[in-house]
């Protein structure tokens, strides 16, 4: 611990004279009078360009577009899901409103959002281009010239080559030099001196460029991800087995465009779903009937008029067409039934998507019959690929295969609200226009349906007949332009890090010279640019080599009297 102590001696600042009042007073009113230049516009933009370029800007600015991503994780998103936005608005009438003038409902696409992110990307070229073109002048100029005084470096030595050596003064850094190049360093040797040359030696450019490539990357990350969001698009699609996808606006259950989608951009591939199986646990009794794998055979075709190809497509293994790529992201059951109204007539057959609630695919059931006549039909329920009932009478599905398939349904008859236009969840049923047909609570009762069972519904409202099951699976439709380009970018922005964080910037310098005596004295010093604590064991790996070059010991101290030393000649001392 250092305790101040209190010197009594003067400052150099107090044996200065000081200036009297009236030149005081002659300072005060000149800086009174003084003019301050107006900055002017030039001024003014140049000011401005240079904060905006400047490497604190740019890290604040990358800061500030992290948090301004946060408010997209917080409330939902327009080009997610507009009818849940437009749900939460309906929930939250005081600040619903507000919160979407904000666009916080379309954060990513917002003015604000885009202002952060094209301003960090200006910043960024801003910063990248001037050091770029420094770095270039950096690399084609000739290391610095050699200080006058070695020993003030952070490494610095000495070595005495003997006289019987026969290694005179310009031998000697001509053999420093080419050790240096064979370590990589870019050497200059200077004979300007004479009896003494010199050498500068330079090397680590590769840190710099390195930290280039990292900045330009985050550029290129940048525009890639511009890119997808301008001219990608994303959709979702539920495929019953048979069921064939074609790449059409019309065939998507959900679709979300970017920014300057065009119809033609879509590719026209087509998809089939031929079969979909899922293999569950059936050893380990802590996760008996838990999905282990999924497995979906489709065919594909490239365009109407490409060949058939049979693919499998599998959880984090998409199926590549026409640029995209399509994801396996869900699975269910999807009872088959048929409908009849009160005419007798078929008003609604085919497989209806079946939502999962609970374990063992515990699924529920949403089947909406607008044809039918004289009252259209709704059906609410759920289904059981595998239908257990406790004594209570309460049925619950006890395995995900299909060993007993049950459908449970109540049935409605009225206004299903399909034909004003206004668009509905196909998975939930709005009743408030509806009347009771079936149900726990009424007398009918509900409507149970094993496969191959029909039901006929009361007051002569037709009838329900469940066919049967298939499978369905969900897939995620991404199509992205800047993808690849995005992981090359992120690729050599990790590589450029980790070159910059590695590679070292060296200095080395080198002077030679002969004593009266016949022996040549080295010395050596090493400078580096930043902090680099391998410097001492790049000076010690260089002192080595040199000694063994000229057959000298590692240790090798021998020093001449100052006296006797020529004019001119350096005089060696021990590594610091």
């Amino acid at each position: 611990m250092s305790e101040r102590v209190k010197s009594t001696e003067k400052s150099p600042a107090e044996d200065v004279p000081q200036p009297g009042p009236a030149k005081k007073d002659a300072v005060k009113a000149a800086k009174a009078g003084a003019a301050v230049p107006s900055l002017g516009v030039v001024g003014m933009l140049r000011w401005a360009w240079t904060q905006l370029t400047s490497m604190r800007t740019a890290l604040f600015l990358l800061l500030l577009l992290a948090v301004a991503a946060v408010p997209g994780s917080l409330f939902p998103q327009r080009p997610a899901n507009p009818s849940v936005v437009t749900q939460y608005i309906k929930d939250h009438p005081d600040y619903g409103q507000l919160l979407d003038s904000l666009q916080l409902y379309d954060v990513y696409s917002s003015a604000w959002f885009s202002a952060i992110y094209i301003l960090l990307f200006i910043s960024l070229i801003g910063c990248v281009v001037p050091r770029a073109i420094a770095h270039y002048k950096a690399m084609r100029s000739q290391p610095p010239r050699t200080p006058k005084r070695l020993s003030r470096l952070p490494e610095y030595g000495t070595l005495v080559v003997p006289a019987d050596a026969g290694i005179p003064a310009s031998d000697a850094i001509e053999d420093a030099a080419a050790l240096l190049k064979k370590r990589g360093y870019r050497v200059e040797v200077r004979h300007d001196d004479g009896a003494r040359p010199t050498l500068g030696a330079e090397r680590g450019f590769l840190k710099e460029v390195g930290n280039l490539v990292f900045h330009t990357s985050l550029i290129g990350v940048l525009v890639s991800v511009a890119v997808g969001g301008l001219f990608g698009y994303s959709g979702q699609r539920i495929l019953v087995e048979g069921d064939t996808f074609v790449n059409t606006l019309v065939g998507y259950d959900q679709f979300n465009p970017g920014t300057n989608f065009q119809s033609s951009q879509l590719q026209p591939y087509s998809i089939q779903l031929d079969k979909f199986q899922a293999t569950f646990d059936r050893e380990s009794q802590g996760k008996f009937g838990q999905p282990i794998d999924f497995t979906a055979d489709v065919t594909t075709k490239e365009n109407p008029g490409a060949p058939a190809k049979k693919e499998v497509l599998k959880v984090n293994d998409p199926v590549t067409l026409g640029g995209t790529s399509i994801y396996l992201t869900g699975n269910g059951y999807a009872p088959v039934v048929t409908v009849r109204d009160g005419n007798g007539n078929v008003a609604m057959q085919g497989p209806v998507v079946a939502k999962l609630q609970g374990e063992n695919y515990y699924s529920s059931v949403v089947i909406k019959v607008p044809d039918a006549k004289p009252d259209q039909l709704g059906f609410a329920g759920f289904f059981l690929p595998t239908a257990f009932v406790t004594e209570q009478g309460i049925s619950f599905s006890g395995d995900p295969d299909l060993i007993n398939p049950q459908l449970s349904l109540n049935s409605y008859y009225g206004d299903l609200g399909l034909d004003k236009g206004s668009p509905q969840n196909v998975f939930e049923l709005d009743v408030k226009n509806l009347k009771e047909l079936n149900a726990r609570n009424l007398k009918a009762g509900g409507i149970t349906l094993a496969p191959g069972n029909t039901y006929t519904l009361p007051e002569g409202k037709g009838s329900i007949t469940f066919e049967g099951v298939k499978k369905y699976v969900g897939v995620d439709i991404h199509h992205n332009p800047g993808q690849l380009s995005a992981l090359i970018f992120a690729l050599l922005a990790v590589a450029g890090l980790i070159v910059s964080l590695y590679v070292n910037r060296r200095r080395v310098w080198v002077r030679t010279g002969t004593h009266e005596d016949g022996r040549t004295m080295v010395e050596y010093g090493l400078l580096a640019r930043g902090e680099d604590h391998r410097l001492a064991g790049e000076a010690a790996t260089l002192r080595g080599l040199l000694a063994q070059k000229w057959n000298l010991d590692a240790d090798n101290t021998d020093t001449a009297p100052s006296n006797s030393s020529p004019a001119g000649s350096p005089e060696p001392k021990k590594d610091q």
